[in-house]
């Protein structure tokens, strides 16, 4: 009994040891975690001040902004900035700078973009901007500049931000630089990187060349804007436009007379004698200019599915008499989002004090990017210029390039890359007249495309040609001072004046003024390109040019004020929504490679539906408009699929879904049955149609493009783009194509998710799940991932759906299943009526903090998922009785 008793005890004893190893374990975890944590109330010195600051914050942890001077404002932005989201801005500035291995380490990844971002020179670009910048606007970064550095000072990296570490476990953790001016300034490059146009369009045209062989066949994989369907931002009056009956769906198989078009059949060896002309390629050197260019961290998002929605509501058509206005950025989702909801407030209006503006920023950027002041709102929408142009460059082994007949030297300079824990890296940046020499940055000699070249064209030379980028953005510019000029505009002069500077990354601003004005005005530095006559492909920029001939150089660029504008439309609305920013005929040519229209077309349709009907607009309605969710890939594409003979009873039981999912109106909400079918069929069709004819880094999306490409092909049942490349003997039809891609749809869902269809929802493949830039990946010990990685949730939309929460259709899970996960959407959601400005609404994807252990870093996720919005006051009055927390800084 006593050994029994003594077992007992020493048991006893060591589970109370192991349960307070535990509990001491968790505290001490807690506390790490908790470390960073700032405070939102109380008082607190920053000597760099002129006067008193209040920092009131809501209770979502949103900071509003009362100083006395322009200059304290944005000292106090920088200060809230570093108190929530450091470690997001230090990250930036490590890629934006081409210095990610000093803080990541050894690490593959990170040093192939530090090697591109140093070949592009970013930060060499921002500091040019830096000189160049008026005193105003060196005033007010280095005050920001100066608040950042106010709440860094005498803080340990620990305590700033738990990703120090957790990084801290692997790498030397170094004490926090300073911050710079430049260091802001340089995240204005990766915002234009992000947002840059048709780079993957270009791209993707010369290699699908090299497997198609015609001109003509790549360009049906790239059709043109539909302008008689889907109006362009600045329209036409509604009095000059024509009725246009095409592109209409016919499932009788209308336009088969067109089935003998080219297609992915022809020989890729025989291509139209204008693409071999010269019989000379950059297969190797395109290839590893796409390398490059994957190998820079998204920041803002990339693809098809970035973009944006806004719309803009004359006042004789809304509840209050006064312009309504919304806006839905569609960028990249991660954790902490992208966006830092502020307020800028001068508690009296001066000489001194500026600025009365709240809405969202960047963290690391002072100002508000999309807003409000006391006179005017504003939204902003990707406007997909073509600002980039891919460049093939003749170099030789002694240091030149050919330019019109004439060798002339190549710049080089050496780079040197520091690497946490491991040997520095030199790297030879090497620079033409058109830009850097990207081909050759990552070594790549795989085969990955092709571009056509002009009669007469020098030989490539052993190694093919290289590959030059030109950008707009590395030429020095004044954006980061339109920020503030649109900050304090007040009426369509002042916008137009601020789009005049705010030159990359080239936006659309959609406005409206209490005063009744609304508009829209397209900002950029956009080039101008001649039509040079014997090009082989359109010298438009829409394919990769020769850059030894002078005639393909750009020629300046297009004038702010021949940019397409509109003031107080007829109609009495605009729309905005990344499609084509002006009819063809209206003005400078500004790119091609738009998205298809149907977003901006179907929010178009619903504003014109209630208007017609006589129904005032108001921020519910606004809000409505913003969540829409009927497909447009519906209407498209299943009247074709349910004419299609089907044989078995297991997937006739699955296209009775989509029947009823027509009569619906082709909704994708959460608990769609038919909208999971749809996508999955979608999915396949995609595949069965293309898969077999294209190499992967061309595979379908899903986007926009593609719909377009689908609805000419659908309405050529014989097309030989149907055909199936890998059966032997049988040519495949369209029909054939669709009811494969019913079944192998039916049997997806059936494994993934129930038998029955009526049991299928569409919200529980697609999902919302934002992750960490850095500490989400597998091979993150799963402690840090659980910390950094916020509750997903369900939601409704998809891929060019006004609710564009897009998905990627080529994406697979790790166990190899088709993966519908959200991979962009809006990013933030705001609406804003400019007679009752208190009544505006906001939300953003994630919360404001950018800190694990703060309930702000995802409580806005529930909200932003079910379509909810958060009420935004403007007036002191309102932001006071909303004050969940005050922070007074002193001087």
């Amino acid at each position: 009994m006593l050994r029994s008793s003594a077992l007992r005890t020493t048991a006893l004893i060591a589970s109370v040891v192991v349960i307070a190893l535990v509990v001491t374990t968790i505290a001490a975890s807690v506390i790490v975690v908790r470390r960073p944590l700032p405070t939102h109330d109380g008082t607190a010195t920053v000597t760099a001040l002129d006067g008193e600051v209040r920092v009131l914050r809501d209770e979502r942890g949103i900071p509003r902004i009362y100083a006395d001077t322009d200059a304290d404002l944005m000292r106090a932005q920088g200060y809230v900035h570093a108190q929530d989201r450091f470690f997001e801005m230090d990250y930036r500035r490590h890629v934006t700078a081409g210095r990610l291995s000093e803080l990541v380490g050894e690490n593959e990844e990170a040093l192939a973009a530090d090697q591109v971002i140093r070949t592009l020179g970013w930060r060499d670009v921002a500091e040019q901007e830096w000189a160049l910048m008026d005193g105003e606007g060196r005033a007010l970064y280095e005050a920001y500049a100066e608040g950042v550095n106010a709440y860094l000072r005498g803080r340990e990296a620990s305590r700033v931000g738990l990703e120090y570490t957790v990084l801290g476990v692997s790498t030397e953790l170094r004490d926090i630089e300073p911050w710079h001016p430049v260091d802001s300034l340089a995240w204005l490059k990766a915002m234009a990187w992000d947002l840059k146009g048709n780079f993957d369009a270009e791209l993707g045209r010369a290699t699908a060349l090299r497997t198609l062989g015609t001109v003509e066949q790549v360009t049906e994989l790239y059709p043109a804007y539909p302008y008689s369907e889907h109006l362009p931002i600045v329209a036409p009056p509604p009095s000059e436009r024509e009725a246009d009956a095409e592109g209409e769906s016919d499932p009788d198989g209308a336009g088969e007379e067109n089935a003998d078009q080219a297609s992915p059949e022809a020989d890729p060896g025989a291509g139209d004698a204008s693409a071999a002309a010269g019989e000379v390629s950059a297969v190797g050197a395109l290839h590893a200019a796409s390398e490059a260019i994957s190998a820079v961290p998204v920041l803002l998002g990339e693809g098809e599915s970035i973009g944006s929605n806004s719309f803009v509501i004359a006042g004789e058509y809304t509840e209050s008499g006064r312009p309504l206005l919304a806006n839905d950025p569609h960028l990249g989702l991660e954790a902490p989002g992208l966006w830092y909801q502020v307020g800028l407030h001068c508690n009296s209006s001066s000489a001194d004090c500026t600025f009365d503006v709240s809405g969202t920023s960047f963290a690391g950027l002072p100002g508000v990017i999309i807003g409000q002041n006391d006179q005017l709102a504003w939204g902003l929408t990707n406007l997909g210029a073509d600002v980039t142009d891919f460049v093939l460059q003749r170099t030789y082994d002694d240091g030149t390039y050919l330019r019109d007949g004439a060798r002339v030297p190549l710049e080089t300079r050496t780079e040197v890359i520091h690497v946490n824990g491991a040997d520095p890296v030199e790297l030879t940046v090497t620079t033409t007249e058109h830009g850097p020499l990207i081909s050759e940055v990552l070594g790549s000699t795989a085969v990955a495309g092709s571009a056509p070249v002009p009669e007469g064209a020098p030989p490539a030379g052993y190694s093919g040609y290289s590959v030059a980028l030109q950008w707009t953005a590395l030429t020095p510019g004044r954006s980061a001072e339109a920020i503030f000029a649109l900050n304090r505009a007040t009426d369509a002069d002042d916008v137009a004046e601020a789009a005049a500077i705010f030159e990359v990354p080239a936006q659309n601003i959609v406005f409206a003024t209490v005063d009744g004005q609304i508009g829209s005005q397209a900002p950029g530095r956009i080039p101008v390109r001649d039509d040079v006559p014997d090009a082989p492909v359109p010298s438009d920029g829409s394919w990769p040019r020769p850059g030894w001939d002078s005639r393909y150089d750009w020629q300046g660029f297009v004038e702010a004020e021949d940019l397409p504008a509109v003031v107080d439309p007829e109609e009495g609305f605009i729309v905005a929504a990344n499609q084509a920013p002006a009819m063809p005929d209206a003005g400078p040519d500004l790119g091609v490679d738009w998205d298809a229209g149907y977003r901006a077309q179907r929010i178009r349709d619903l504003v014109a539906a209630d208007i017609a009907d006589g129904q005032p607009i108001g921020i519910d309605r606004a809000n409505e408009i913003m969540l829409d969710d009927a497909s447009p890939f519906g209407p498209v594409v299943v009247p074709y699929l349910l004419q299609v003979p089907v044989d078995d009873a297991f997937t006739a039981e699955a296209v009775e879904v989509l029947q009823e999912w027509a009569e619906e109106g082709y909704p994708t909400h959460v608990d769609s049955p038919g909208a999971v079918y749809f996508n999955a069929v979608w999915r396949n069709l995609l595949d069965g149609t293309f898969s077999n004819a294209l190499p992967s880094s061309l595979a379908p999306s899903g986007g926009s493009r593609w719909l377009l490409v689908m609805e000419q092909l659908l309405r050529e049942p014989d097309n030989p783009w149907w055909d199936d490349r890998t059966t032997v003997n049988v040519v495949e039809g369209r029909d054939e194509i669709l009811r494969q891609a019913l079944v192998d749809a039916r049997y997806e869902l059936t494994n993934t998710m129930s038998s029955d269809p009526q049991a299928w929802r569409w919200g529980k493949l697609h999902r919302y799940e934002p992750q960490h830039p850095l500490l989400s990946g597998e091979e993150i010990p799963a402690v840090a991932r659980w910390v950094f990685t916020p509750r997903g949730a369900e939601t409704s939309g998809g891929t060019s759906v006004v609710n564009a929460t897009a998905y990627d259709a080529t994406a697979v899970d790790e166990l190899g299943r088709p993966d519908f996960t959200v991979t962009a959407g809006p990013s933030l959601r705001m609406a804003v009526d400019m007679g009752n400005r208190d009544d505006s609404t906001w939300v953003t994807s994630t919360g404001t903090s950018g800190h694990p252990a703060s309930r702000h870093y995802d409580d806005q996720i529930a909200a932003w998922a079910a379509g909810e919005t958060f009420v935004w006051p403007q007036s002191s009055e309102a932001v006071q009785e909303a004050a969940a927390s005050e922070l007074v800084l002193s001087p």
